[in-house]
């Protein structure tokens, strides 16, 4: 069971890290004014999902219940909270100091989804270490 928690805890980490690059690289192309890094992050983005979906092994395992439960629980992190807190947050800046463009809010967004996924990462690292904690701790008792 601890081994399928942590690869399920890394493929939610890597699949956070995945969108989080891909929100960075929408905010760059904005700044540059270009679309080449979108372009490049779509790429990496497309051929990792086409790979997860035409490799039987890998498609199987991220199908499994705990690797879904993690990715939705990362999902909530990078997306849902940011969501909210970006608009509330957006607001307030827009009331009480200045208007914002629409490539500051989403660099407001951006630094929000980044905290909301090291967050993540840093909640499963504990509970990593509380579950190992637990085993050694049973296991010496017996």
């Amino acid at each position: 069971m601890l081994r399928v928690r942590h690869y399920a805890d890394i493929i939610a980490i890597l699949a956070g890290l995945m969108w989080i690059l891909f929100y960075w690289s929408i905010s760059v192309s904005a700044r540059i004014d270009s679309i080449e890094p979108t372009l490049a992050a779509l790429l990496a983005l497309g051929a990792m999902i086409l790979v997860s979906f035409l490799h039987r092994p890998f498609r199987v395992y991220l199908s499994r219940y705990h690797v879904r439960k993690r990715r939705t629980e990362m999902w909530m992190h990078i997306l849902a909270l940011p969501i909210t807190l970006s608009l509330l947050v957006g607001m307030l800046i827009e009331i009480l100091i200045a208007p914002m463009g629409g490539p500051q809010k989403l660099l407001l967004f951006n630094v929000l989804a980044t905290a909301g996924w090291l967050v993540y990462v840093m909640t499963l690292v504990f509970k990593s270490f509380h579950h190992q904690w637990r085993r050694r701790r049973s296991h010496n008792s017996t």
